[in-house]
Parts: C-alpha cells; sequence; structure tokens
C-alpha cells in the first residue's frame, strides 16, 4: 500500500488537485508536471535537432516497447494509433463475413465499438447486443449468444455507462471454444490495475492514453496475438504501415510483418512525448498499489452513497474505478457539482465518479458532503 507520504508526494505532481475534487478520470486524467514536461522535451527536439524524425522514430519505437511491457505483450503485437477507432477500424476492415457473419458484444458497449462493427453489415456482418439486466450482462447471455456461426465479440473491460465489469476470462472461453475472436475495450480500465493479455486470453485490445494512463488525448495502442497479425490485411492502410517505412514504393503494398502493418499515418509525436512520462509516472507507483487504492476509495463511496439511500448503476461489489448514481437531473447535479470545485461527468441519467490512485479519502467525502446536500437531484430507493 502506497504511504499518505507517498500520496501526498504524487499528488503533487498534479497542479488541479491543489485546486479541485478532481473525479473525471473517465474522460481525461488530469495534467501531471511529468507531461508538461514531455511537452517542453518535444518542442526542445524540434526546434534543437539537426535531424528530428531520427529522435522522434526512436521515442515512438521506445513506446511501443514500454506499453507491450505494461500489458504482458511482445512490441511486435502492438501498433500505436491515434484512438481506439483507429485501432478498431483496420480489424473490421480484414475480417471477412462470409462463412462467420455474426458479432455478438453487450448493449453496454461504448458508441464506437457499436458503430464500427455496424458499418460493417454492407460486407455481410450481422450485429446482435446482447440486453442488459440490472445494469449487468450476465456471462450467460454470452454463452447462449455465442456460436459457430460468430466471428467476434466485442467486449467493454468497464463499461462507460454503469462501471460494469466483463468477466473477459469466461467470455473469452466462450468465445474461442466457438471458433470466434475476442476483442477487448480496455479504454475505461487501462491504467487502474495489473494487465495482462495473455492471461486474459483476447485476441485483440485497445486503449488509450487520455483517461486512466493520465496522457493526451490523440493517442492510443492496439494488441494483436501474434499468430493473428499476418492472417490479417486491412484495406485500412498507409505508408508507416509498410514492412520499409522509407522505401517508398508508391506501386507496391508490403505490410509489416508486426501489428505496425495495422497503424495509420504519420505517428503522433507530441502526443508520444507527452505519453511516455505519463506511464513512466503511473507505473512507478506500482500497479497493485493503485488497483488497491482505488478499489478502497470505490467502496467507500459507493457504502457512502447506498446509506445516502441513493440509487446506483454500479454494482455493490465493484473494484473501481467508476461509480455511477442515478439522477432525475444529472446535467443539473454535475452544474452543482462543479460550482463546489468538484470535477465528474454524466451520460444520460448517470453521474459518474470516477478514481485514480491520486485520488483520497477527503475527496470521497467531500463528494459525498454535495450529494447530501442535492438529494432531490437522484434517484432514491
Amino acid at each position: 500500500m502506497l504511504t499518505d507520504h507517498q500520496v501526498s508526494a504524487l499528488r503533487s505532481r498534479f497542479p488541479i488537485l491543489g485546486e479541485k475534487t478532481y473525479l473525471y478520470n473517465c474522460s481525461q486524467g488530469a495534467l501531471s508536471d511529468a507531461v508538461e514536461c514531455g511537452m517542453r522535451e518535444y518542442a526542445a527536439s524540434w526546434r534543437s535537432s539537426s535531424a528530428p524524425w531520427d529522435e522522434w522514430v526512436g521515442a515512438y519505437e521506445a513506446l511501443r516497447s514500454e506499453f507491450a511491457t505494461f500489458i504482458n505483450a511482445e512490441p511486435d503485437e502492438v501498433a500505436i494509433v491515434t484512438s481506439a477507432s483507429a485501432g478498431i477500424n483496420p480489424i473490421a476492415s480484414a475480417l471477412s463475413f462470409d462463412k462467420r457473419s455474426r458479432v455478438v458484444m453487450s448493449e453496454y458497449e461504448f458508441p464506437t465499438m457499436g458503430h464500427i462493427w455496424l458499418a460493417q453489415r454492407p460486407r455481410g456482418a450481422e450485429v446482435q447486443f446482447l440486453q442488459g439486466v440490472d445494469n449487468r450482462v450476465p456471462t450467460e447471455s454470452y454463452r447462449l449468444a455465442i456460436d459457430e456461426r460468430t466471428c467476434i465479440v466485442p467486449l467493454t473491460h468497464v463499461s462507460f455507462l454503469n462501471g460494469f465489469r466483463s468477466d473477459v476470462s469466461a467470455i473469452s472461453r466462450i468465445a474461442h471454444d466457438n471458433g470466434a475472436l475476442v476483442f477487448l475495450d480496455g479504454y475505461q480500465d487501462c491504467g487502474t490495475r495489473p494487465l495482462d493479455v495473455k492471461a486474459l486470453d483476447v485476441d485483440f485490445f485497445v486503449t488509450g492514453t487520455l483517461k486512466y494512463l493520465l496522457g493526451p488525448p490523440g493517442l492510443g495502442f492496439l494488441y494483436v496475438r501474434r499468430e493473428l497479425v499476418e492472417r490479417l490485411t486491412p484495406t485500412v492502410t498507409s505508408w508507416m504501415s509498410q514492412r520499409d517505412v522509407f522505401a517508398f514504393q508508391t506501386q507496391r503494398l508490403d505490410l509489416a510483418h508486426a501489428a505496425r502493418r495495422f497503424e495509420g499515418g504519420t505517428p503522433p509525436i507530441p502526443n508520444i512525448y507527452q505519453a511516455r512520462p505519463a506511464l513512466h509516472l503511473l507505473v512507478s507507483a506500482g500497479m497493485q498499489n493503485v488497483a488497491d487504492r482505488i478499489e478502497r476509495l470505490s467502496r467507500v463511496f459507493l457504502q457512502g452513497a447506498r446509506d445516502l439511500e441513493i440509487e446506483s448503476k454500479t454494482s455493490p461489489d465493484t473494484v473501481g474505478p467508476l461509480v455511477v448514481l442515478r439522477a432525475n437531473d444529472a446535467t443539473a447535479l454535475t452544474g452543482k457539482l462543479t460550482e463546489r470545485g468538484i470535477v465528474a461527468s454524466s451520460r444520460h441519467d448517470g453521474v459518474r465518479f470516477a478514481f485514480h490512485v491520486y485520488n483520497t479519502m477527503d475527496d470521497v467525502h467531500t463528494a459525498l458532503g454535495a450529494l447530501e446536500d442535492n438529494l432531490d437531484l437522484l434517484v432514491r430507493g
């Protein structure tokens, strides 16, 4: 466990924490001095280097290796992309829906995931959305829906709507037993606990840096299981996807033999310079320490909400990081929180409170105090 001194030292790296109660991590992580330093380092490299691209490509490949280590993958299984969409689209474009046409996913997926697979319908995809029950999608629903006609199962690790956690390992087993692939969306989880894509046994994994990885928008990662890399030929491609990027062979398509074949155009170099120190800062806290702290804060907050008889969309056995409470006017409640210096977010009828390693019990009690003063805007039961 992190000591109070260690947490205080970590908090001092994030200027906004001295001014606000920051529970907005599900939308954007707080800005650290490490990331600001990365911005300056990029500017300096551009200003002073005689060959900046040599330096920038080095940073680009270093980030690939660092993130691969972070998720227990190999560097050639990781593509650096600009968003989750930019990671999902080339995979969708590479799949055939002739023999296996079905795409099975829950109604709690992020819209990006739904939209991209729905866009494959003209190519033969048949998309089935599994309905939730009490803000959960039972694993049994996947067991009943997945069969030999299923091509792929897009799966959220933590739902942005309600904080629901999927049983990834169990669903992966069901999918693989039926010959289907699994595409895990870890955007609302990655950076909150230790992560091992091999242990989860997923085929694809996508995430981005702007939330719990404490980095900028405009940068993401795609993991592709090594055995699948060269079996898939995307129709969404670019010069950076080629085996020899600097061959400049306009009339030849020669895709890389690594996950880089799924990348888009020019790498987002400024974002890479910001994301690397953010990842280093996060890892320095110890990912199990991060997970333990988030779980403790989330559980205390959810218990406090239950004591106030506020209805929660998030399961009482949650380990965080996202707790979503039901409101009869989520926009108005978010405004009330803002007035008190509490940064949170809303989706539909839910107000979202997202905890990270730098949050404290004082943050929990401040948020609960604000909720108690605005019970008229919350759904109680």
